[in-house]
C-alpha cells in the first residue's frame, strides 16, 4: 500500500452528493495519486498503483451495505486500532478484572512510544477510566500500550489476543502487531472488517461505549480535546475513533443514529483530516436517511463458540521501535519512518515476486499479498506471522514447518490448486470437528470437497490447520468461502 497525504484542497459548495462523488473520485483516481511523493515506489512495485481511499457504510439494525469502495483490500488502521485495545480492555472490566478506579502502571516501553501520548514517566499510574477518555480524545500511544501490557503482561502477548478476538468476531483478514496503531507493516485490517467491529462494540458494551462521546477531558491541570471533529458537528454522529500514520493517511470509523435508523461507517486513507471529514459528513448525511427504521432484523455481532477458540501462539517477534518513528496524531507531522511500507494489493490481482520492508525482503503470494501476510490474512487463528524470526534479519517468507496433509479419515491427500483453510488449532480433534461441522451446515458447494489438516510447526508450537481441498478455480473456493461465512464460519481461500 503507498500513502497519498497531500495538501487539503477548497472544493466549491456543491450539493451534498455531488461533493461527496468529486471527493472520492479525487482520492480513488491512480493519475492523482501519481503526482504524490510516493509514485516512484509504485512503479517500481509493478503491479500499479493501489490507492489508499476505503470506505463501507453499512446499516446496523438491517445489516445493508449502504456504501462501499475497495471495502475488502488491505489496510493499515492506524489509531482506529485503539477501539479493540478498548474492546479487551472493556471485556476485563466486564469480567471484574478491572474497574474505572483500578491502576494501570506505565512500564518503560509504554512510556517509550511515539506521539501522540500523554508523556506520563515510568512507574506512574493512571486510572483505567482516564486511559479509556486518553484513548478516545488524545489518542494516547503510551496509555494503549500500558492497557496491553496490565491486560497480559506484554505488548507482543495482548497483540495477540487482539488478532484472536477480531477473527472470533469475523474480522477475517485483520492482523494486529500492536495495541496503539503505530506503524507496522503486520499491522492489517479492511474496511468490511471494521465496520463489524464498529458494531460489535457497541453490542457487547453499550454502558462503555458511551465514553466514545467524551468531548474533552481535564487530566492533571490540562484539557484534552478531541480529535473526532465530528462529533456536535454532524448530526446522528455518536463516535468513535479517528486514526492518522503516513503508511495509512487518515482513517475515521463513525457510528450514528437518528430517528429510529442507525448506521457505522468507516472511511480509510483520507488525503487530510479535513478532506476525511468532509466525506464521512457526506457519507453519514446521505446514509442515514436510507437506514432502516423499525425494529433491528440483522443479528448483534457475537463471537465464535468458545469450542472452536483458535490457539494462541507465542510470537518470538523482535520489534524494534526505531523502525516505526512518524508520530500518530493528527496534528503533528513527524518525520523519520524507516524504509517502505508493505505493497499491499487488493484480492484477485495476480502480482508475484518480491516486495521490500523494514523487516526485509518478502516474496510475493499469487494474490498480490506477502505470503507472510497470506499466512495470517482471513484465517480464524491468532498465530503471528513468522514466529521466532527477528524482522532486522529475516529474508524469507515462510519459516514454518510443514508436514504432509491428512485427510480426516486418516488417508493422505493431494490438495487441489485452490483450497480454503478455516483455522489453525492446537489440537487436532478440535480441527477435525472444525471441519465437520463446517461441513454439515454449509453443504452445497462443500459436499464434494475433501476436509483435511496439515500439521505445521511454528517456532516449538504445533498447530493443525483445518483446510478443504476440492477447487480447481479461484471463483469455486472464494464462492464456498462465502457460503461459510454465511454459516458463521471465518475462513480464507488460497492456492495451495
Amino acid at each position: 500500500m503507498r500513502s497519498v497525504v497531500g495538501r487539503s484542497r477548497t472544493i466549491p459548495a456543491l450539493p451534498a452528493a455531488i461533493l461527496a462523488a468529486a471527493v472520492l473520485s479525487t482520492l480513488a483516481s491512480p493519475a492523482d495519486a501519481r503526482r504524490g511523493r510516493h509514485h516512484h515506489h509504485a512503479r517500481a512495485a509493478g503491479g500499479g498503483y493501489n490507492p489508499p481511499y476505503a470506505a463501507m457504510v453499512v446499516d446496523v439494525k438491517s445489516g445493508k451495505t449502504l456504501h462501499a469502495v475497495n471495502e475488502d483490500a488491505l489496510r493499515h488502521p492506524a489509531s482506529i486500532t485503539k477501539v479493540m485495545t478498548l474492546y479487551l480492555l472493556f471485556e476485563q472490566m466486564e469480567r471484574g478484572k478491572f474497574a474505572l478506579d483500578s491502576d494501570l502502571t506505565i512500564s518503560a516501553h509504554a512510556a517509550a512510544q511515539a506521539p501522540s501520548k500523554l508523556g506520563l514517566r515510568p512507574g506512574q499510574t493512571i486510572s483505567v477510566e482516564d486511559a479509556i477518555k486518553a484513548i478516545v480524545t488524545k489518542s494516547a500511544n503510551d496509555v494503549a500500550c500500558a492497557i496491553g501490557e496490565n491486560i497480559a503482561g506484554s505488548e507482543e502477548r495482548f497483540a495477540q489476543m487482539m488478532t484472536a478476538k477480531a477473527h472470533a468476531l469475523g474480522m477475517s483478514r485483520t492482523h494486529y502487531a500492536n495495541a496503539s496503531g503505530l506503524p507496522d507493516p503486520d499491522q492489517l485490517t479492511t474496511a468490511r472488517d471494521l465496520t463489524v467491529l464498529a458494531r460489535a462494540i457497541q453490542d457487547r458494551f453499550p454502558h462503555y461505549y458511551r465514553y466514545f462521546q467524551t468531548r474533552s477531558f481535564a487530566f492533571r491541570g490540562r484539557v484534552i480535546g478531541n480529535h473526532n471533529h465530528l462529533l456536535g458537528n454532524v448530526q446522528g454522529v455518536d463516535g468513535i475513533k479517528t486514526g492518522y500514520t503516513r503508511d495509512s493517511g487518515f482513517n475515521l470509523m463513525t457510528a450514528a443514529k437518528s430517528e429510529g435508523r442507525q448506521i457505522v461507517a468507516i472511511v480509510l486513507g483520507g488525503k487530510s483530516g479535513a478532506s476525511r471529514d468532509r466525506i464521512m459528513a457526506d457519507l453519514v448525511r446521505g446514509s442515514l436517511p436510507k437506514a432502516y427504521a423499525g425494529a433491528r432484523i440483522s443479528a448483534p455481532v457475537t463471537e465464535v463458540a468458545e469450542r472452536a477458540r483458535p490457539a494462541v501462539v507465542a510470537d518470538a517477534v523482535s520489534r524494534t521501535r526505531t523502525q516505526v518513528a512518524s508520530a500518530d496524531d493528527e496534528d503533528v507531522e513527524t518525520t523519520g519512518t524507516t524504509g517502505e511500507p508493505l505493497d499491499l494489493s487488493p484480492r484477485g490481482t495476480t502480482t508475484t515476486g518480491t516486495t521490500t520492508t523494514p523487516g526485509g525482503t518478502w516474496k510475493v503470494g499469487p494474490q498480490g499479498i506477502p505470503k507472510a501476510a497470506q499466512a495470517y490474512a482471513g484465517a480464524s487463528s491468532a498465530q503471528a506471522p513468522f514466529p521466532g524470526a527477528s524482522k532486522s534479519t529475516a529474508r524469507v517468507a515462510s519459516v514454518e514447518r510443514d508436514e504432509p496433509p491428512k485427510a480426516v479419515s486418516g488417508a493422505r491427500v493431494v490438495p487441489t490448486p485452490w483450497v480454503i483453510q478455516l483455522g489453525a488449532m492446537d489440537d487436532e480433534t478440535k480441527a477435525r470437528s472444525m471441519l465437520s461441522e463446517a461441513r454439515a451446515k454449509v453443504g452445497g458447494s462443500l459436499s464434494k470437497a475433501a476436509p483435511y489438516t496439515v500439521k505445521v510447526e511454528h517456532g516449538g508450537t504445533t498447530l493443525f490447520r483445518a483446510r478443504f481441498s476440492g477447487f480447481a478455480e479461484q471463483d469455486s473456493a472464494q464462492e464456498a468461502c462465502t457460503a461459510l461465512k454465511r454459516s458463521g464460519f471465518s475462513c480464507f481461500a488460497t492456492r495451495s
